[in-house]
C-alpha cells in the first residue's frame, strides 16, 4: 500500500507536531505500555515467532545477504563506488522527518562543495516512530512523509530499481511487541516507502554491500538481549564471509555511551561483533553506528592488536526531539565493560579531521556551547508543559491539605511523600545512586518548602479576607484553586530548575531536561561512499527545521525526484564535520590464533 494521497496544506496543518511528552494523558498511555512490556514482553518474544515460520536452510540466509550486492553491481558511481544512508530516530513531528526525508530523496546532493549520492540502500538504525507503535503513527509519521518526500515511480509493481529500505527495531517499536514493525517491514510482499521499498525478513539483518564490506544490523528487543536464532543467523553468516571483510555494526543503542547506566547494551553489540572475530581475525570492524539518542557524536578507540582506528558514531537525528551534547565525556573507559575481549579499552572523543589544532572542533553536533545554550529553556518548563505543570498543582493542593489539617506532622508527611516520589522517580531514569538520593532529597526540600508556604499563605489569607460562614465550600474551593492554578505555575518552574541543575551539574535527567523542550533543531543522518578498503562518511545537518506553515506544494516539481512540498525559505544542509575517511589497511589472514568466546 502507497502512501495516502497527499493532502491539502489545510490538512497537513493537522499532521503530528512533536510529541508532548509531559501531557499527562500521554504519561498516562506510554505508563501502561511499559508495564505490559515489562510484564510480558519477555514471554511473547515475535523474534522466535518470526524465525520459526521462516523455515530456510543457511545458505537461504547468506543468499539474501548478498542480493543486495548482487541488485547493485550496475548502480554504482563512475568510480565504481557505492553509496549508504544510515538515518536513525525519525517519525517524531512531521516537519523534522520530512524535511530529513527529503534530503535523503534527492538523488544528488552537494554538501559544502562535495557531491554525494542518495544511497543504494537506506537503512533505519531504530525508533521509527513515536511516541508509541501503532499504525496509525505508522503511517502519519513515518508512510506518508517518506511517501511525499520520495514519490513512487511505480507505485503499481513490486519489480522496480527503486532502493531498497532495511529498519531494525527500537524501544519505542516495541512497544506493541513489534505487531506493526513486522507488519511493515519483514513481509513477503514488498512495503512501499514512497520510492523505498523493504526487503528483509527479520527484524536484524546483514547485508554484503560490496566484496569485502557488510552491515551487520541487530535487534536486542527491549531487555539488551539477543534471542537463539539472532545469534545462529550472524553465526551462519560469518562462516559465509570472507576472511578479510570488513564489517559496519549497527545496533538500536549507543552502549558505549551507557556504560554508567546500562551495562547490558554495549554487551550485546560486542557479542555480535565478537561472532565475526572468533570466525576469522582478520576480519575488521571499523565502524559501529547508532541512533537512540538524539544527536551527532563520535567516538574512536585503537584496536590493540591490528593498530586500526575503530569510529564509534551516534547519529539519531532523523526527525525525534533533540538530545544535549554538554554532558559527554572526552574519554570513555572500556575497562569495565570489554570491547571485543579488551581490544579496544579506551574511546576518546574525535575531533574534526579536516581541521588542526585548537580550530579542529569536537565530534559533536549540537556543540556543548549551543547544547547548554537550550537547556535553559527549562527554565520556562510550565509554559512548555501547562498540562504536567496543573498535575503537580493538583499535587501541591492535596499536600497543602496535609500540611495545613495535620499540623505539624503534616509538614514531615509532605517531606517524606515528596522524598518518597522524586526518589522513585530519578532511580527509574538514572539508576540508584548517592548522587541520585541527594539530589531528590534537596529537591524534597525545595518544593516541600513550597508546599508548606504556600498552603498556610492562602489559608491564613483566605481565612481572614473571605468569609465562610454562608459558604463553607467555598473556601475550600478557593484554596484548591490557589494551589492548583499558582502552586502549579510555581512546581513548573521549579521542576524546569531541577531538570536544568540535575543536566548541568550532575549528569543526570537529560532526557527529559531536553524531552520537555521538544526541540526539531539540529536534524542530521549519514551518508556513506564506500569503495576498496575505504568508507567515506558525510554527516549531513540541517540546524533548523521549516515550521509548519513554511511548507508549499511543489507546484513546478522541482528536484530529482519531486517532492510533493518544498520549504520556503529553502532547507540550508551543511557538513557537520568531515569528511571522515575510514581507511582499513591490508593485513596477513588469521595472523594470529582463534580465541574462545
Amino acid at each position: 500500500m502507497p502512501a495516502t494521497k497527499p493532502p491539502s496544506l489545510e490538512v497537513l496543518a493537522k499532521y503530528p507536531k512533536m510529541t508532548p511528552w509531559f501531557h499527562p494523558g500521554l504519561l498516562a498511555r506510554l505508563l501502561g505500555r511499559v508495564i505490559v512490556s515489562d510484564m510480558f514482553g519477555q514471554y511473547a518474544d515475535r523474534r522466535l515467532i518470526v524465525a520459526a515460520l521462516d523455515t530456510v536452510d543457511d545458505n537461504e540466509l547468506v543468499n539474501r545477504a548478498q542480493q543486495f550486492m548482487s541488485d547493485t553491481k550496475n548502480e554504482r558511481d563512475a568510480e565504481g563506488a557505492i553509496w549508504i544512508d544510515f538515518v536513525a530516530d525519525l517519525g517524531d513531528g512531521f516537519d523534522s522527518t520530512y524535511a530529513i526525508a527529503s534530503l535523503l530523496a534527492r538523488e544528488t546532493l552537494t554538501v559544502d562543495g562535495h557531491l554525494t549520492r542518495r544511497g543504494e540502500v537506506l537503512i533505519m538504525g531504530g525508533d521509527q516512530v513515536y511516541p508509541n507503535a501503532s499504525a496509525k503513527n505508522y503511517q502519519e509519521r513515518l508512510r506518508d512523509p517518506y511517501g511525499w518526500a520520495f514519490p513512487d515511480p511505480d507505485p503499481d509493481t513490486d519489480r522496480t530499481k527503486s532502493p531498497p529500505v532495511y529498519a531494525i527495531p527500537g524501544n519505542h517499536d516495541w512497544y506493541d511487541g513489534l505487531v506493526v514493525f513486522l507488519a511493515l517491514f519483514a513481509r513477503k510482499e514488498e512495503l512501499h516507502l514512497g520510492g523505498w521499498r523493504s526487503h528483509q525478513r527479520r527484524s536484524y539483518f546483514a547485508l554484503q554491500v560490496t566484496e569485502k564490506w557488510w552491515i551487520w544490523a541487530m535487534d536486542a528487543q527491549l531487555y539488551d538481549d539477543l534471542d537463539q536464532p539472532q545469534r545462529e543467523y550472524f553465526e551462519a553468516i560469518a562462516k559465509a564471509m570472507p576472511d578479510d571483510a570488513n564489517i559496519i555494526l549497527c545496533g538500536p543503542e549507543p552502549g558505549w555511551l551507557y556504560t554508567a547506566t546500562k551495562e547490558k547494551s554495549l554487551g550485546v553489540i560486542d557479542y555480535v561483533g565478537w561472532r565475526a572475530l572468533n570466525r576469522s581475525e582478520s576480519m575488521n570492524i571499523p565502524l559501529v553506528l547508532s541512533g537512540d539518542t538524539h544527536h551527532y557524536s563520535r567516538y574512536e578507540g585503537k584496536d590493540r592488536d591490528t593498530g586500526l582506528m575503530t569510529q564509534f558514531i551516534t547519529s539519531g537525528g532523523g526527525g525525534a526531539f533533540l538530545h544535549p551534547t554538554h554532558a559527554l565525556a572526552p574519554t570513555i573507559d572500556l575497562q569495565k565493560i570489554p570491547w571485543l575481549r579488551g581490544r579496544v579499552t579506551m574511546l576518546t572523543l574525535a575531533r574534526d579531521p579536516n581541521l588542526k589544532g585548537e580550530k579542529a572542533k569536537e565530534a559533536l553536533y549540537p556543540t556543548r556551547e549551543k547544547s547548554l545554550s537550550l537547556l535553559a529553556r527549562d527554565f520556562a518548563f510550565a509554559a512548555y508543559n501547562p498540562g504536567f505543570a496543573l498535575v503537580l498543582g493538583v499535587c501541591y493542593w492535596l499536600l497543602g491539605l496535609v500540611a495545613v489539617h495535620l499540623e505539624p506532622d503534616g509538614n514531615y508527611i509532605v517531606f517524606s511523600i515528596l522524598l518518597a516520589g522524586f526518589w522513585a522517580y530519578t532511580r527509574k531514569q538514572e539508576g540508584d545512586s548517592w548522587k541520585v538520593f541527594r539530589l531528590s532529597f534537596a529537591n524534597a526540600i525545595v518544593h516541600g518548602a513550597a508546599v508548606i508556604f504556600l498552603a498556610k499563605f492562602f489559608s491564613g489569607f483566605n481565612a481572614a479576607h473571605v468569609s465562610s460562614e454562608h459558604w463553607p465550600r467555598f473556601s475550600f474551593l478557593l484554596f484548591g484553586g490557589e494551589m492548583v492554578f499558582v502552586g502549579g505555575l510555581i512546581a513548573g518552574t521549579l521542576f524546569g530548575i531541577y531538570l536544568y541543575i540535575s543536566s548541568r551539574c550532575f549528569n543526570l535527567n537529560h532526557n527529559d531536561a531536553f524531552s520537555a523542550l521538544r526541540l526539531d533543531s539540529h536534524r542530521h543522518f549519514l551518508r556513506m561512499r564506500i569503495k576498496g578498503d575505504e568508507v567515506t562518511i558525510y554527516p549531513i545537518g540541517l540546524d533548523r527545521v521549516p515550521k509548519r506553515a513554511e511548507w508549499r506544494f511543489n507546484g513546478k516539481k522541482t528536484g530529482s525526484p519531486a517532492p510533493i512540498y518544498v520549504s520556503d525559505p529553502p532547507l540550508k544542509w551543511h557538513l557537520i564535520e568531515g569528511p571522515i575517511v575510514v581507511r582499513v589497511p591490508p593485513r596477513d589472514k588469521n595472523p594470529h590464533p582463534k580465541r574462545k568466546s
